[in-house]
């Protein structure tokens, strides 16, 4: 059990950044706008960005810019939490939104129980002026298409009406769902917008890199399997065309292999992993179950962006099966140079 917090703990916001300008003001906007009665920190831990990037961050006044000499987010978050000083730390991706003013003191509120240990948003914001992509991410939930068919996934799906396929024992709360999570099925989450209590870093340490599923499903494996998934939106600006789609897939499937091959990673795949890859790999090629998935999908909420599921999963096995190969053969982390959000 957790000891007890404040009426209003302190927040840490650590967001990596990588040429990150055309959405951290809007990110930054967000989280400023915020109507929380605590004390809330804001930690940038720059890669070495070219843009505007660092003036967006020194108009906002955060209050710290650091520097992450080794180039990837997963070492940016480990910087960024090794300086924290909040009692809770929030992460947040350079292209996420907070959705309302309200969103911090309502992910915060669940906290109010010793045993929660972290909180995640429910929804991934949907809107409809924003890039068909990511109203497809929002609509379905992942930005990983193979995640619905292995059931591993952790925000609502409007495709199948849960927030995750995984067995998990929830009771309704105001305004949020008191889960504890199965330590054999532990979603993936961790991450855009995943708020946990500064205690869990001294339960599962890191060094250079902070892998956030695998911190997330190590704590679950000590027995601290709390969790609040919290009814709030935060918005993801998933991707903006289908080569940068297949660019982030890419990087996935890369910096996977190539840290598993330094021996850095820790989250394993369930026994759904086999039957869910079979069923996607068939389901992409056949492409029939896809337009089923599509039609089930546009009832539930019409939007011509569910046609891009068949592009994602098409894109996603080519890329993975691909990836696949190159990483057992040649590990090698996708080259950050040009990188842009």
């Amino acid at each position: 059990m957790s000891q007890p917090l404040g009426r209003a703990p302190s927040v840490s916001v650590v967001i990596p950044t990588l040429n990150a300008a055309r959405y951290l003001e809007e990110c930054l906007g967000s989280v400023r706008a915020q109507d929380y009665a605590g004390r809330v920190e804001v930690v940038i831990v720059d890669d070495g960005s070219t843009d505007e990037t660092l003036d967006i961050a020194r108009r906002f006044a955060v209050d710290r810019i650091l520097e992450n000499p080794l180039k990837t987010g997963e070492a940016g978050k480990a910087v960024g939490l090794k300086a924290a000083e909040g009692d809770l730390l929030l992460s947040l991706d350079s292209d996420n939104v907070v959705v309302g003013s309200d969103w911090l003191r309502r992910m915060v509120e669940p906290f109010s129980d010793p045993n929660v240990i972290a909180a995640q948003p429910l929804r991934w914001d949907y809107r409809r002026q924003d890039h068909f992509i990511t109203r497809w991410a929002a609509l379905t939930g992942v930005g990983d298409p193979l995640a619905l068919y292995v059931g591993n996934y952790d925000h609502y799906s409007h495709l199948t009406d849960r927030w995750t396929d995984y067995p998990h024992e929830a009771e309704q709360r105001e305004g949020w769902l008191r889960v504890e999570i199965d330590p054999a099925w532990v979603p993936t989450i961790g991450a855009n917008g995943y708020l946990v209590r500064r205690e869990a870093l001294a339960r599962v340490p890191f060094d250079d890199y902070f892998f956030d599923v695998d911190f997330a499903h190590d704590l679950v494996q000590l027995g601290l399997n709390t969790i609040a998934i919290v009814d709030v939106s935060i918005r993801h600006y998933f991707s903006d065309s289908a080569s940068r789609f297949s660019l982030k897939t890419r990087r996935r499937v890369d910096d996977f292999y190539f840290f598993s091959s330094l021996g850095l990673r820790s989250y394993p795949w369930t026994s759904r992993k086999k039957r869910g890859t079979a069923r996607f790999v068939t389901s992409t090629l056949l492409v029939v179950p896809l337009l089923v998935d599509i039609s089930r999908g546009f009832r539930r909420r019409p939007d011509r962006a569910w046609l891009f599921h068949v592009p994602a999963c098409w894109i996603t096995l080519f890329v993975y099966g691909t990836g696949a190969i190159r990483g057992r053969l040649r590990p090698r982390m996708l080259d950050r140079r040009g990188w842009r959000q």
